[in-house]
């Protein structure tokens, strides 16, 4: 039976993709000798927050994932990032091959919540693998399962996703809306004579801010 080692190498931010996506060089380690004729590889990615510090300023971005710094020692907890597939060529002994790892910026998306807030450092990850291989078998192909215990580790740091995020959202961000409030978003912005989403928003703020006469003839 194949015995398999993985190790994470490296994690880039990838310039030319038409949706946001790493890239995971893996090493993978096949310690008998085995032929391996191919591995259908599977990943899932975990962010285990609780294995780095955070300042004040990071502290205020994760306030509506963990809660206030008090609560953190229960509500700190691993959580899936992403589940991500690759296939890898035949080889013996060992070899290198790119996972892909597709990113969203969607703020409704924990991982892109967390990964927002922080400004520095890095990111500890899981990686656990499970899939197919295909090896030499007596008659022809064998057919084995990755083991359930390979996984490793890495830590990605801060500015590859802080990169990523610039390369295909350059300063901006992205929310997702209820249909009937992007409505009223549109309505709000045609009545004013608004040309832009992000005047719309500076005017709502704008007027959030303004103090209220509380004066005893206003009050109601």
């Amino acid at each position: 039976m194949a015995v398999l080692q993985f190790s994470a190498l490296d994690v880039v931010a990838e310039p030319y993709t038409v949706t946001p996506q790493l890239t995971a060089t893996l090493r993978i380690e096949e310690t008998t000798g085995a032929v391996i004729h191919a591995i259908a590889l599977r990943c899932q990615v975990r962010i285990e927050p609780q294995r780095r510090h955070y300042s004040a300023a990071e502290e205020s971005g994760l306030l509506g994932l963990f809660g206030g710094r008090g609560r953190w020692t229960d509500t700190l907890r691993p959580f899936l990032w992403m589940h991500c597939t690759t296939m890898v060529q035949g080889f013996t002994g060992l070899t290198e091959v790119d996972l892909p790892l597709p990113c969203t910026y969607d703020f409704e998306v924990t991982g892109s919540q967390y990964l927002n807030a922080l400004r520095e450092g890095t990111v500890p990850l899981a990686m656990l693998f499970s899939g197919t291989v295909f090896t030499r078998g007596t008659s022809g192909f064998g057919v084995e399962q990755v083991s359930w215990d390979c996984e490793t580790s890495y830590r990605l740091p801060v500015a590859v996703w802080q990169q990523l995020i610039e390369l295909n959202f350059p300063n901006t961000g992205w929310l997702r809306l209820n249909r009937e409030v992007l409505a009223e978003l549109a309505r709000y912005k045609g009545a004013r004579g608004l040309t832009t989403w992000e005047s719309v928003v500076e005017s709502l703020l704008a007027a959030a801010d303004e103090p209220r006469d509380l004066s005893p003839e206003r009050v109601p």
